[in-house]
Order: structure tokens, then sequence, then C-alpha cells
């Protein structure tokens, strides 16, 4: 078809194909173009508070352990083994924007020999009253009840972004733009050490 203009023919029609473009980016705006970066973000963003929050516990243990010490010296065997595995709590650091699988794998584990670690720890405490009784011990307890409970929030948080994002990438219409894009994979789900999965399954308690 021929267009006019004050008597002269300028060729074709271009109007409909230089709408094509912007067509197409309206269309890929509403698959994944922004919600895909958005969902990665997100998975980024919990990840990281998931961190802190491990980081918050493992602040808490030295002064945890100090008091124990007061009343429960000789349990030597338990007292170095949440220090031990704190040290490999701590070693075990991610970059929640370039981390691998294989990272956040460690991550969990060492996480997890923690949590088996001071779970060993309040067993043994629940021998020696005057312990349970100690102010000091009392509000360490209180802080790392609190933080445990944090440390869950944000794990449920980060499995539920790292399900948002994989659903972008694996579900049309998004997993086009995805293939077309920004060719993301999957991420593994969290997994729970056995330590901490019986602790979610199992709200905490503590005894006055």
């Amino acid at each position: 078809m021929q267009a006019t203009v004050m008597g002269r023919t300028t060729g074709p029609l271009l109007g409909p194909f230089l709408l094509l473009p912007l067509f197409f980016v309206l269309l890929l705006s509403g698959c994944g173009v922004q919600s895909i970066p958005r969902a990665l973000n997100q998975v980024e963003a919990s990840l990281a508070e998931v961190t802190n929050q491990y980081k918050r516990r493992a602040d808490l243990i030295p002064n945890l352990v100090n008091t124990v010490k007061g009343y429960a010296g000789h349990e030597r065997e338990t007292l170095e083994a949440v220090v031990n595995a704190r040290a490999s709590a701590t070693q075990a650091t991610i970059d929640p924007s370039n981390s691998t699988p294989e990272q956040i794998q460690q991550f969990q584990q060492a996480q997890g020999g923690l949590s088996q670690a001071l779970g060993r720890l309040m067993v043994v405490v629940e021998r020696y009253p005057d312990l349970k009784a100690d102010r000091n011990f009392r509000e360490l307890q209180a802080q790392l009840e609190g933080t445990e409970n944090r440390i869950t929030i944000a794990r449920q948080r980060h499995i539920e972004a790292i399900k948002v994002f994989n659903d972008q990438v694996s579900v049309p219409p998004s997993s086009w733009t995805n293939s077309f894009l920004y060719h993301h994979e999957k991420m593994p789900q969290w997994a729970l050490e056995d330590a901490e999965q019986q602790a979610v399954e199992k709200a905490p308690e503590v005894s006055f």
C-alpha cells in the first residue's frame, strides 16, 4: 500500500512495522523482563538476611560458652565441640550475589553442625540448676532463642524467594524470556540439616 503526501507517493506504509519493536518490548515487559531480575534480587537479599542472622547467633556463642564454663567447666568435650563448630560456621562464608550451590551446601552443613553442638550444650545445661538460674545465662539464652526464631523466619523467606525465582525461569511465558535474554538455571532449594529441621518442627522451649 502506498502513502501519498502533498500529491507525492512516498512508498509503502511503514507505520505498522515501526510499531513492531514497541509491541515486542511491551510484550516482554509482561513476560519476565523485569520480574526475573527482581526475583533474583529478592533471592540475594533474603540470603543476605539469612547469613546475617547466623552471624548474630555466632556472635552470642563466646559469651554463652564462657558463662557455662563458670558452672560446668569440666564439661570440656561439649564446650570444645561448640567452639569448634562455631569456628567452622564462621569460616563458611558466602557472597549472596556470587555463590555456588556447593558453597551454599557447605554453609548449610556448617550451620547445621553448630545447631547440633548447641543442642548438646543445652542438654548439659539441664544438669546445672545454678547455671540455669544465672542472670547472664538467662539473658543469653533468651537472645539465642530470639535469634533462632529470626533465623527460621529468614530461612522461610529465602525458601519462598527461591520458589518465586524458579517459577519465573521455568514457567511460561516468563521462562521464554529467560531462555531468550537471561539464561538463568533453576536454583536448588534451601535444605535444612537434621538439627535445624527438628528445630523447625518443634518450637524452641526455654525453661527458667
